[in-house]
Formats: structure tokens, C-alpha cells, sequence
């Protein structure tokens, strides 16, 4: 397993990170627990959750469940020294949690002290702001996405702020670095301008999603990494399951993620399929397995610190895990980037 420093800090994570939004809905906590022993047992050091999770389905009754399984993991193994946690704090709007409420000092408070007590730690190696307040163009948004209606110094101040008090957090011990998810090159760009500025926390990483079918970070947001050393966190590198072939022939395999959410966050599309037919192809073609394929292209990008993914049986894992040890050839890297200007954005 190979490791990569997280941004401009010494800490180093696995180039795989074990995705957990699964746990408590799609797998038990027994099941939480034998993928984060399995995973450590190849290398894999570096575990995401959220204080929304688990979702497929999403319900208030089950919300901050992930953490408190992957907290029982921490509380029984007593191996909190051998694991870098990153959590999130949930962006304005989402109803099951503070009634939607923004992201503010006073909703950070709230939620790191019950991230910290779920996960049965007295600190968060990296504490990530799950989507701005102003909104975010990912989740299939960019199809209509709209920033005219922002008020810029509205959201200065407000970074001000939320920078201020992750610093006090950072000094009173609870968490290590902070982070971004789903957000633009502007925004990034305005959060580690304020930090330089003021001396306050600098935004280490940022999680956007990122696999063959979606790739907006090659753009504007690769230059971003590339410059300001803010390395990606990339999710769903396998597309929430379409690029296994799980899904071929618009089959639904019972109990995955397409039997609770029909159209997988809005990737299903009539464009998809013929993309999804011709990456698998690729991987035929070199006898590789379409998720290692998927998962080795997403990682040997230059801008990538780690790829999350996620799992529902052990075997699905450890096919992912095996992605670390692929490295994809020239001719595979051809078919690629043709296929990439067949199918651009397929959803």
C-alpha cells in the first residue's frame, strides 16, 4: 500500500481510504467491523464517515449510526493510534439533522461534540465540511447550477468565522486538520486565501466525487490541487456501482445500493449505459476487473491523495484493495481517454 502526505501536513493516508456510509443500513456493525479489521490487515489506515451516515437509505432514526459503529470498532480494539479518521459536518439544508440548519461556529460545536462522543475518541485526525452553505454544483446540481444569486461578502464572513472557531476547536485538542467536500475552485480558493491572511486553519484536502463517468476536477480544481497542495478525496470511484457491471443489462442485484435508490443519485441517465458498456469493455479487453480497473485509474491521477470506496461483502473489499497493486499500461490508458471523449458526461 502506498502513502501520500494529507495536503501540506506530515500525516501520511492510504491511497485507498475505506468508505463507511454502508454501515448500520446495508451492513451490520459485526460487518462494519471485519472490513475495517481486513482492511487494516492490507495497509488501509485511513477510514471516512459522516455524522448524516449511514445512508441508502437515508432516515433521521439511523443518522450518526456509522460513527458509532466504527466508535465501538475503536472501543473494543483499542486501536485508535492505528487508524486517521476523517468525519463531516453536514451543510445547510438537511433536514434530518438541526432541522437543516447551516453550517456556523454554534452548529460545529453540536456537531463535533457528538462526532467525538460516537466515535469514542477525544479527537478527529481530519473534520471536513460536507457541502457549502451556498450550495454545491455536485450531486448531478451542475445541470442547473446557478451562483449569481451569492452574496460574496455574506460568504467571506462567513468563512471568517467558521475558520476562527476551527481553530479554537484545533487548539482545545479535538481535531487535527480540517478539510472541504463538494466544493468549487472559488471556494477553495477563498478558504485558504482568509487562512493565509489571518494565520488560521488551512483546508488540507477536499472530497469531491470522481471516477471515469465524472471527472468536473479535471478542470479548474485539478490546477487548485496542483498549485495549493489540497489534495483530492475522491468518492465514488466506482460510481455507486456502475462501473462493477453489477448493473449490466439494467439489472438490480437485491440489497445493493440500487434496490434503495432507484436512479443512484441521479446517475442513472439514458447516456450512461453505453459509457458503463464500453469502460467494461476496457477491462475485458486486458483481463482486468472492471472495479480494479476503475479504481487503479482513479488513483494513478496526479492530483489524488486517497480514493474512498465502499463495500458490502468481504469479497467486493478485497477485489477493491487488489486495485493497489494495478498499474494500468499505456495502451490501457489509451483506451481510456478514448472512450473518455466518446462519453464525457454520461450523468
Amino acid at each position: 500500500m502506498r502513502y501520500n502526505k494529507l495536503g501540506q501536513t506530515d500525516l501520511l493516508v492510504s491511497e485507498l481510504c475505506l468508505g463507511s456510509m454502508t454501515w448500520g443500513t446495508q451492513n451490520t456493525a459485526s460487518e462494519g467491523h471485519e472490513q475495517i479489521d481486513m482492511s487494516l490487515d492490507h495497509g488501509i489506515n485511513f477510514i471516512d464517515t459522516a455524522e448524516m451516515y449511514p445512508v441508502n437509505p437515508r432516515s433521521k432514526e439511523t443518522q450518526g449510526d456509522t460513527e458509532r459503529i466504527l466508535g465501538q470498532w475503536i472501543s473494543q480494539s483499542g486501536r485508535r493510534q492505528d487508524i486517521v479518521i476523517a468525519t463531516k459536518i453536514v451543510g445547510k439544508g438537511y433536514m434530518d439533522i438541526r432541522e437543516g440548519a447551516p453550517i456556523s461556529p454554534a452548529t460545529i460545536d453540536l456537531a463535533l461534540e457528538a462526532s467525538l462522543r460516537s466515535l469514542k475518541t477525544d479527537y478527529i485526525d481530519l473534520y471536513q465540511l460536507h457541502w457549502p452553505n451556498r450550495g454545491s454544483y455536485m450531486f448531478r446540481q451542475n445541470w442547473h447550477y446557478d451562483a449569481s444569486n451569492q452574496d460574496s461578502d455574506e460568504v467571506l464572513d462567513h468563512m471568517t468565522k467558521v475558520l476562527h472557531h476551527l481553530e479554537k476547536c484545533r487548539i482545545d485538542g479535538k481535531i487535527r486538520h480540517v478539510g472541504l467536500s463538494n466544493e468549487t475552485a472559488w471556494g477553495t480558493m477563498r478558504w485558504l486565501q482568509i487562512a493565509a491572511a489571518q494565520g488560521l486553519p488551512r483546508m488540507v484536502s477536499v472530497q469531491n466525487e470522481y471516477s471515469l463517468l465524472c471527472r468536473h476536477f479535471d478542470l479548474d480544481m485539478s490546477e487548485v490541487t496542483h498549485h495549493e497542495k489540497v489534495g483530492l478525496l475522491s468518492f465514488s470511484p466506482l460510481a455507486a456501482g456502475l462501473l462493477t457491471g453489477k448493473y449490466s443489462g439494467n439489472t438490480t442485484p437485491s440489497g445493493s445500493r440500487r434496490s434503495h435508490v432507484a436512479d443512484l443519485g441521479g446517475r442513472i441517465s439514458e447516456t450512461v449505459w453505453p459509457a458503463i458498456d464500453a469502460y467494461l469493455g476496457i477491462a475485458a479487453k486486458h483481463n482486468l476487473d472492471p472495479s480494479q480497473l476503475a479504481i487503479a485509474w482513479t488513483k494513478s491521477r496526479p492530483f489524488m491523495t486517497s480514493v474512498i470506496f465502499g463495500a458490502t461483502t468481504l469479497d467486493q473489499l478485497a477485489t477493491a484493495i487488489g486495485a493497489a497493486d494495478i498499474t494500468l499500461n499505456s495502451n490501457i490508458l489509451d483506451d481510456i481517454a478514448a472512450t473518455y471523449r466518446r462519453f464525457p458526461m454520461p450523468f
